[in-house]
């Protein structure tokens, strides 16, 4: 792990969804070869779609079809495929291997957390029900709470109004170079889940993250090394 000091203790963390607090990508990656098999064609292999699971529906239904933004499919397809995510959300979806203790750890030292994603409400809010964990994150701010998601650091910012934290004694944790920006624009410390779905041809050294967590577990030792 690689970090940089903070100017501020850190009191509050917050967590991207995908890639980040919990592993999606099995359920993900089952819907998106079912919309596949749908259409007469091979299902993907796991390894192939994993890395762009954080990019979201669009990104994974033109890796599976090969379309392009202007295919005029491409709508309709994230939407089939989205369906049959919504009706399998959580079969095989789980909080990262650490991750329960990192939570636990950040309740037992009365640290502030909780959830900004891009994800829509309507996939975000049953999931975290599923998984139980709607009733002890502080907030969801999903991809359409606010008009600006990610990379745009509004999200963030209501996420601290929302747990009345100060961005500057915040982390925000994730996986994609757009949620690095979105934290540092916030003015919050930011850390890289490593551990997440990042392609082999990304370079998270090169984000400007102030940090890079191997393990869900690492999270919790540089909070309390920095913490207040």
């Amino acid at each position: 792990m690689t970090t940089a000091q903070p100017d501020n203790g850190i009191s509050c963390v917050l967590f991207d969804l995908d890639g980040t607090l919990v592993d999606t990508a099995p359920d993900m990656a089952n819907a998106l070869n079912r919309t596949l098999v749908n259409h007469g064609r091979q299902p993907l292999a796991f390894e192939t779609i994993r890395p762009s699971v954080s990019l979201g529906g669009v990104a994974l239904v033109k890796l599976a079809f090969e379309l392009d933004e202007a295919d005029p499919e491409l709508d309709r397809l994230r939407k089939e495929f989205l369906a049959i995510y919504r009706d399998n959300l959580s079969r095989e979806s789980c909080l990262f291997p650490g991750m329960e203790l990192v939570l636990a750890g950040l309740e037992e030292i009365s640290a502030s957390w909780g959830i900004v994603t891009n994800k829509p409400a309507w996939l975000t809010n049953p999931l975290m029900q599923d998984l139980q964990l709607d009733a002890r994150t502080g907030c969801i701010v999903s991809g359409d709470t606010l008009e600006q998601r990610k990379p745009h650091p509004a999200p963030l910012l209501h996420a601290c109004e929302l747990l009345q934290c100060n961005p500057g004694e915040t982390v925000y944790v994730g996986d994609a170079r757009r949620d690095i920006e979105a934290g540092a624009s916030a003015g919050m410390t930011t850390l890289v889940a490593a551990y997440g779905y990042i392609d082999k041809a990304d370079n998270p050294d090169d984000w400007g993250a102030d940090g890079l967590v191997d393990s869900p577990e690492e999270i919790l030792s540089w909070v309390r090394v920095n913490g207040t």
